[in-house]
């Protein structure tokens, strides 16, 4: 009897539903939620991430153990034949505790060649397991860049964590970004995808974001994501504004000449599963 696996063609990497519109509508993905810490503290985040009820990034019903996310994996794959995409989102950050993530992800990629693996991060961590994402069977990165500028991003981060070592002020803001750079230039050296992610903060990186685009466009970044505001409470940046639309979109047209610009993105749950837009209750929900 011949009980070899029959060989599964790998999904292209124009059907990543969050880098390609056009993908959008037919390929869906699901985050698996196995990473609950993270190692900077931004001003527009809280880490109060167990929620049912709201619908942004950062938050989760459970966070999963590596094999548990598997589990869950297969399950939904059983229900669903359109899945492109398996994600590692948060609730914190994928390699603030890089073994979780890493376990996870070889786990993916040995059982599910053919899907790509996409990981969300802030970049700290980022230099030192390049090469383990890539032996992982990641293709696709993306990276939260917030600022270009140390004296604008310190407005921004309250503090940042290294080899347990706190860092606040001008100073984790130089780290990050130094680390940001090395990141993701190490990404494209080795041939994955790399797209940024800026959050735009009404009165602190407005007038920022086309500086932030030109940099990442040097260091080699594929497709930029402006993310308007979303307000959480209890965080120093509660009462800022979000941005409307139509600032959103200006912004958009306005730093399209460095970087083809994301227009579709949902702002997914670390939990996310399915289509953008119409998540299944039955993926990670239902662990």
């Amino acid at each position: 009897m011949n009980n070899m696996r029959p060989m599964r063609e790998r999904r292209s990497f124009d059907q990543h539903p969050c880098f390609h519109g056009k993908a959008s509508a037919r390929w869906g993905r699901i985050h698996l939620p196995v990473a609950p810490d993270c190692n900077i503290q931004c001003n527009f985040c809280n880490r109060l991430y167990a929620c049912v009820n709201e619908s942004r990034p950062g938050v989760t019903r459970h966070v999963l153990k590596p094999v548990e996310a598997l589990i869950v994996l297969n399950r939904f794959l059983q229900q669903r034949t359109n899945i492109s995409v398996v994600g590692i989102a948060g609730p914190g950050d994928p390699l603030c505790d890089p073994d979780r993530t890493l376990e996870t992800l070889r786990a993916v990629h040995a059982a599910h060649p053919e899907l790509l693996i996409c990981v969300s991060t802030n970049g700290l961590n980022l230099p030192g397991h390049i090469d383990e994402l890539v032996a992982a069977g990641v293709t696709h990165v993306t990276v939260t860049v917030n600022a270009v500028d140390p004296y604008i991003g310190q407005q921004i981060y309250g503090s940042v964590t290294v080899n347990h070592r706190t860092y606040q002020g001008l100073e984790a803001a130089q780290i990050l970004l130094g680390r940001q750079e090395e990141g993701i230039i190490g990404l494209k050296q080795r041939g994955l995808m790399v797209k940024i992610n800026s959050v735009v903060l009404p009165g602190i990186n407005t007038g920022h974001i086309s500086s932030i685009a030109a940099k990442v466009s040097a260091w080699g970044a594929d497709k930029m994501n402006c993310i308007p505001l979303i307000p959480v409470h209890d965080t120093p940046f509660a009462g800022l504004a979000a941005p409307t639309e139509a600032e959103m979109a200006c912004i958009r047209k306005s730093v399209s000449s460095y970087l083809p610009q994301i227009y579709h993105c949902r702002r997914c749950r670390a939990d996310a599963a399915g289509l953008l837009g119409a998540d299944d209750a039955a993926g990670c929900a239902s662990f």
